[in-house]
């Protein structure tokens, strides 16, 4: 027990304590093209979806603010990739309090994106299959609770987040108190991915059906686009929740080898979940007015 206590300490945007520096290691380097990636191709294309609201007419005001409110999570989320960028390569340049706030804004707009998606999916589904609509005043109320729910899910991360010295190099890491404060947390990020998942795998399946029966369905872009909605997600995201419960497992089993390997791939891991802020301009705002034509010939928005 105190070999594993003193071997792993951190996660998220973190990896083990080891004689030489983490950050040039393969593993930070690729994490290090990602992000940048990431921030090249992703800000313009949120950018341009808040300015241009590309070809929105035939849907919903609900469905227009989710799409804008998409973007702006994804922005406030790539807006911060160049800083870990540097911070994994060089270390942390800032205090411990711009540490605390930049990780925070970073997982509030995490939750915020994936809360609007299942929004969004649950709408779409409730819209079409059970003819259901929503008013202004049912519209601002779920953007606040999206946005709280967001905040609050993302209040654990001001705690654990704490500045970490390797070889005379800052970090900026998740430092847990215990592991059972450590498992909790996982197991709670793992759940939160599993019910957003669920929820929009079942809506948009449901929603394809429905739409499917009528004699209207001659759009197979639709089809693909339900496809790529899911398989984006499910592909981008289940490799940081495979790293979350096999930490676990490895926290469970006292497995000090395969907590080492779940901390050491922890950054490239987060760092495909940025990819899935990417790819929203084009598989939600760009592309699904697409879809929502088909859908409005047979529950019209």
């Amino acid at each position: 027990m105190e070999q594993l206590n003193a071997t792993v300490v951190s996660t998220n945007f973190s990896s083990t304590e080891h004689p030489t520096l983490p950050s040039w290691k393969a593993g930070g380097l690729v994490s290090v093209v990602i992000c940048i990636f990431c921030f090249l191709l992703g800000v313009p294309g949120n950018i341009a979806v808040i300015l241009l609201k590309p070809n929105w007419q035939n849907l919903s005001s609900l469905s227009r603010t989710l799409m804008l409110n998409l973007s702006v999570s994804d922005l406030l989320c790539l807006v911060t990739l160049p800083i870990w960028a540097y911070s994994i390569l060089y270390g942390w340049i800032f205090q411990l309090a711009a540490c605390k706030l930049l990780a925070y804004l970073v997982y509030c707009s995490i939750h915020g994106s994936l809360l609007t998606i299942t929004t969004l999916s649950v709408h779409r589904y409730l819209t079409v299959v059970r003819r259901q609509r929503c008013n202004q005043v049912q519209k601002r109320v779920l953007l606040v609770l999206l946005w709280l729910v967001a905040l609050i899910l993302s209040i654990p991360v001001l705690v654990v987040r704490q500045l970490k010295t390797y070889q005379q190099s800052a970090h900026c890491r998740s430092q847990f108190t215990s592991e059972t404060q450590w498992v909790v947390l996982l197991l709670l990020e793992s759940w939160f991915g599993f019910v957003c998942f669920s929820l929009v795998c079942c809506t948009y399946i449901r929603l394809h059906r429905k739409v499917k029966q009528t004699a209207l369905f001659n759009h197979p872009q639709t089809t693909r686009l339900v496809i790529s909605i899911i398989v984006s997600f499910f592909v981008l995201w289940i490799p940081y929740h495979t790293i979350n419960l096999l930490a676990v497992a490895a926290l469970s089993l006292q497995h000090v080898d395969l907590l080492n390997f779940c901390t050491d791939q922890q950054e490239l891991a987060v760092s495909l979940t940025f990819l899935h802020s990417c790819l929203n301009p084009l598989l939600y705002a760009f592309s699904s007015p697409k879809m929502c034509t088909v859908c409005k010939q047979t529950a019209p928005n």
